[in-house]
C-alpha cells in the first residue's frame, strides 16, 4: 500500500492503495465518483472513460499509480444537476440515453473531441466516438447530442477547457 495523491475535477486527494490498483476502483469506491462504470473490465467497451490531461483514458486498466499527480476529469467534475455542461444538457434534450451505461464514457469521448474540434463533422464525431459501445444503439442520437453540444458551446461563447 502507499498514499497516492489524486488530482480528480480539481480537488486533491490522497488514497491509500496499491499503486497497481486500477483507478476505476479509486474512484468508485474510494472518491464516490460513479460516472464512469464498470463494463468489460479490459478497456474495450469503454463505460469507464474518464479524461486524463485532455485524452481519454479506460480507468478500468489505467492503474492508480500511473495517474499520480496528473489532471483527472470524471463525469461528475463536468457540471452540476443545477448547471449541467453543454454536453449534459444535450444528452438530455436529444434524449441520447437509453440503458445510460455507455453513457459516461460517450461523454467523456465527446468532450475529448469537441475540445479538439469544436463543430465536428459527422465522420468526426463516429470516429471520436467509435471506441464505445452502446447496446442500446442510441448511436444516432447520441451523434445529434455531439453536434447540439458544440452548438450549445459556440453560441454561449464557452470556452474550451484544456485538460
Amino acid at each position: 500500500m502507499s498514499v497516492i495523491s489524486l488530482n480528480v475535477n480539481g480537488h486533491s486527494h490522497s488514497v491509500d492503495v496499491d499503486p497497481e490498483t486500477p483507478l476505476l476502483y479509486v474512484l468508485r469506491n474510494d472518491l464516490q465518483l460513479n460516472g464512469a462504470k464498470f463494463g468489460c473490465g479490459v478497456g474495450q467497451c469503454g463505460s469507464c472513460t474518464v479524461i486524463v490531461e485532455g485524452e481519454a483514458v479506460r480507468s478500468c486498466v489505467t492503474t492508480v499509480g500511473s495517474v499520480k499527480g496528473r489532471k483527472i476529469t470524471t463525469l461528475e467534475g463536468l457540471g452540476t444537476p443545477e448547471k449541467p455542461h453543454p454536453l449534459q444538457k444535450a444528452w438530455i434534450e436529444e434524449q441520447a440515453v437509453q440503458c445510460g451505461y455507455c453513457m459516461n464514457g460517450h461523454i467523456m469521448a465527446a468532450k475529448v473531441l469537441l475540445d479538439r474540434h469544436p463543430q465536428p463533422t459527422e465522420p468526426q464525431i463516429r470516429a471520436g466516438l467509435s471506441d464505445v459501445l452502446c447496446r442500446c444503439g442510441t448511436y444516432y442520437r447520441i451523434i445529434r447530442a455531439v453536434k447540439r453540444a458544440g452548438d450549445l458551446m459556440k453560441s454561449a461563447g464557452a470556452p474550451r477547457q484544456k485538460e
